[in-house]
């Protein structure tokens, strides 16, 4: 189902967000109990904007949602969120979507069909830590998503000045058989890549293949850099203690500061094989008593963003290799990373990806936003009747736009490499990453 009409319930940076990224090719309406909100984004975005309890049916109802395919609650509070979906249950052919900071709500949800009349719903801490954990494990990367039931990696890498990369071209850089270089951004722009184009220090790359190959790319870019094996979260909210559960399923054993005592005893209780102390994670006496600047890697996970900074650059100054910060406000994102965090992650922002990363992908299996709105890659799977079986990669590469890369193959659960006489099959998985003015080509021929 392709959404012709969305409505959005919140207008906040997540709402925003969302509503921005569905308006060039939905109809939106963004309902907000917030006045000064709702007259902001009638001159600033290209939204019907109405003020309103988006809980509320009468609310609903001037926004249209009798003739709405979807409506997605994206309000700061969980509760809304759930009774808002429930609300729109009196109109049966709208899709809802909610989002929720606490794990609970989806852990009943994903234990029935429909739960809360909710068809589909993020969890903002669980995605935030998922995030964090797969960025960590590569030493570099700034984004990691999965494809095709975790055959196909993509992965965004930063290249440092000290990279032995940097000044080698794309065919001395490529040395591994299931890898693509699929993209370059630059802050002048996105470039595809070819076999003569020099990488450059700052260089974003974004490559798409298998998950070893990505991780062997990966210690190419920085073989100084190895797996990290000490790993310390800053701060017991539920994203630190999110990140802290799912290492321990990949069998890290990290450390956890929280200063709460009754936090730290239920995060002790809970997380068998994380050391877990009670201190302030901003006192600099005891993070050199701990050793903590020999840390591979720190998460600064504590409630405000002022702190995670705090912390994030204590532990650099007293010499942890990387730092990951999480930032609520979207805006301090890029001000975080240029005063010298490593990787900033934001929970809103990418629950707002995640929303619209589903609401597209009702049209492909899975896809990842590239660079805010400048891009995606796309999994397609090939119909049988459909233009491309049959086909060459070449060939269809000569009928696409430029801004197109075939990233990789998955045929009956295998990777396949795709080169230019790669035929494709009916049931293919295809991979591809397509700029945003290719992404509607690309969809239709595959």
């Amino acid at each position: 189902m392709v959404a012709v009409r969305v409505i959005v319930v919140g207008a906040g940076e997540v709402g925003s967000s969302i509503a921005e990224s569905l308006s060039g090719d939905h109809e939106v309406v963004v309902v907000d109990i917030d006045p000064d909100r709702v007259e902001s984004l009638t001159y600033s975005h290209d939204v019907l904007a109405i003020e309103g309890d988006g809980s509320e049916i009468e609310t609903l109802e001037e926004a249209g949602i009798d003739e709405a395919d979807m409506l997605i609650a994206s309000t700061d509070d969980d509760e809304t969120n759930i009774v808002t979906c429930g609300t729109a249950t009196v109109f049966p052919d709208v899709f809802t979507i909610a989002r929720v900071k606490r794990p609970q709500f989806l852990r009943t949800w994903e234990r029935g069909d429909r739960t809360f009349g909710v068809d589909f719903m993020v969890c903002t801490d669980l995605l935030t830590a998922q995030n964090i954990v797969g960025v960590i494990g590569l030493p570099t990367a700034r984004d990691v998503d999965t494809f095709a039931d975790g055959v196909v990696q993509m992965a965004e890498f930063e290249l440092p000045a000290e990279s032995p990369v940097v000044g080698q071209t794309v065919q001395e850089a490529d040395r591994f058989d299931s890898l693509t270089f699929a993209a370059i951004v630059r802050e002048d722009g996105i470039v595809i890549p070819r076999g003569d184009t020099v990488l450059e220090a700052g260089d974003d790359v974004v490559v798409i293949g298998s998950p070893d190959s990505t991780r062997q790319f990966s210690a190419e870019i920085a073989p100084q850099q190895t797996g990290p094996r000490d790993i310390v979260i800053v701060g017991g909210s539920e994203v630190g203690y999110q990140v802290a559960r799912l290492l321990e399923t990949r069998e890290f054993s990290p450390r956890l500061i929280e200063r709460d005592p009754e936090r730290a005893r239920w995060l002790a209780e809970r997380l068998p094989a994380t050391t877990v102390m009670q201190s302030d994670a901003t006192d600099q006496e005891f993070l050199e008593r701990e050793n903590v600047g020999e840390a591979d890697v720190l998460i600064a996970a504590l409630e405000n963003d002022q702190q995670n900074l705090l912390a994030g650059l204590l532990a650099q100054r007293l010499g942890t290799d990387r730092v990951v910060a999480v930032v609520d406000t979207v805006e301090f994102a890029d001000l975080f990373e240029a005063v010298g965090i490593d990787v900033a992650v934001s929970p809103r922002e990418g629950t707002a990806e995640e929303i619209t990363r589903f609401t597209r992908g009702r049209r492909a299996e899975n896809v990842a936003v590239i660079e805010g709105d400048r891009a995606e890659v796309l999994e397609l799977e090939v119909g049988s009747g459909g233009e491309a079986v049959g086909r060459t990669i070449a060939d269809l590469a000569a009928d696409l736009p430029e801004g197109v890369v075939f990233g990789a193959i998955t045929r009956n659960g295998t990777l396949v490499p795709p080169r230019g006489d790669t035929v494709v099959r009916d049931g293919d998985h295809v991979v591809v990453f397509a700029d945003a003015e290719a992404v509607e080509a690309v969809t239709e021929t595959l």
